[in-house]
């Protein structure tokens, strides 16, 4: 029925207002879009280079020789289905007592099919958009470059010189760095504010270094910052990604500022601020069933924001109003977040590297000793479905990462 032999596409579904037109109407500006784009038919239900089908009116039932709303093939269709479920999971057919999602459950096994995340602003050839339901994806490294003085793990150890920086970022780049986290304001708890010119100043030197550097072209660079002047600014001067601890709550105009950048943006769970945090860690409903309902509220707020829902990363905010138990948590159900229904097809970051809990559990006072209690969160983060692993020791956890994959990231897990 379908020509199956053809190359990969991107299929996406979209809601838009149209008011009060009729399904002919809307079918005839539907077309003119595609003549517009360039759409040549070559084959029946073959490849082309653009296809746009009306889904959906509201309620609406409409039969016509070239125009069925319902869509008569939406129900058979997973490319269809996947998509729409990111929209309306919940939304029964007008001509089915079946919800979005368990139409989509109810079609037999096949290849499979996935979201996707750019981590770049434009094409690069060698950095794929992340694809958080294939299951032979390989986790990404995500290395921390903290240029602050007062950073809990490795403040003052790094610096912007170009002496110190090239030969740590081509060992970087050796152990396997897909992206470069670099922050110039701690979020340690109790650790002093700094202003947003001087948080720049930490950053930009080591950004513009790496950006004039040809051999670091296939290294994504992330900004951590929850601040929306320091995310317009370091973009504009070459990162690509924005992660932001508060998830656009620290600064108001943080999710409009990333909307308009257009660069994907990691948007994690937390409470109140790196000040107050540690008071705010009762959830009294469950812990997993609350940081899903508070992400969601996030996720819709940056939604309306205008940031696109293919540019968002998810994560859980480990060490950020959590308990010892509760961080363990998060590791051991992470693969039970990643499939709550508002959540599900988005990519995440986990970050437990070194982290406070991990000192306490394993009895290591000095951060940069915890480098075994590290690999196993790590090693858990895998095995949940973590799309990325933030660390400090990336030499080290690049070897668990591998190891992980090996382990977990197969087609069948069975």
């Amino acid at each position: 029925m379908y020509v199956e032999d053809q190359g990969a596409f991107v299929n996406g579904v979209c809601e838009t207002h149209v008011g009060d037109m009729e399904p002919m109407e809307l079918l005839s500006k539907v077309k003119a879009i595609e003549d517009k784009l360039g759409r040549r038919k070559t084959i029946d239900k073959g490849p082309r280079n653009i296809d746009l089908d009306i889904l959906l009116k509201g309620n609406t039932t409409f039969s016509h020789p070239d125009l069925n709303v319902p869509h008569a093939l939406m129900s058979e269709r997973e490319f269809v289905l996947r998509p729409l479920s990111d929209l309306i999971p919940h939304a029964t057919l007008p001509t089915s007592s079946s919800t979005v999602c368990s139409l989509l459950s109810s079609l037999p096994p096949s290849s499979p099919l996935s979201s996707l995340t750019p981590l770049t602003l434009t094409h690069h050839p060698s950095l794929k958009p992340l694809n958080p339901l294939i299951p032979t994806r390989r986790t990404h490294l995500m290395a921390i470059l903290n240029l602050t003085p007062d950073s809990f793990s490795d403040g003052s150890q790094h610096s912007s010189s170009a002496s110190y920086l090239l030969p740590l970022l081509q060992r970087l780049k050796a152990a396997g760095t897909t992206i470069l986290d670099i922050g110039g304001q701690s979020t340690a708890p109790r650790a002093p504010e700094v202003s947003a010119p001087e948080e720049l100043s930490r950053i930009l030197p080591a950004l513009k270094l790496i950006r004039s550097h040809t051999e670091f072209n296939d290294m994504v660079v992330s900004v951590d910052t929850y601040r929306a002047s320091v995310a317009r600014t370091a973009v504009q001067a070459g990162a690509e990604i924005v992660n932001d601890i508060s998830g656009g709550t620290m600064d108001p105009d943080m999710l409009k500022t990333v909307a308009e950048l257009g660069c994907s943006y990691i948007l994690m769970h937390t409470r109140g601020t790196p000040e107050t945090m540690a008071r705010l860690t009762s959830y009294p409903e469950g812990l997993i069933p609350t940081i899903a309902s508070e992400l969601s509220s996030r996720l819709q707020a940056a939604e309306e924001a205008g940031i696109r829902r293919w540019r968002i990363i998810l994560d859980p905010g480990i060490g950020f109003a959590k308990t010892q138990s509760q961080n363990c948590e998060i590791l051991r159900r992470l693969g039970e977040l990643r499939e709550w229904v508002e959540l599900k097809g988005y990519p995440w970051v986990v970050g437990a590297s070194r982290k406070r809990f991990i000192g306490k559990i394993t009895g290591v006072e000095e951060p940069r000793e915890r480098v075994w209690g590290t690999a196993t969160a790590v090693s858990a983060s895998v095995a949940g479905g973590a799309d990325v692993v933030r660390v400090h020791d990336v030499e080290e956890m690049a070897k668990v990462v591998r190891m992980g994959d090996a382990i977990w990231r197969v087609e069948d897990r069975k």
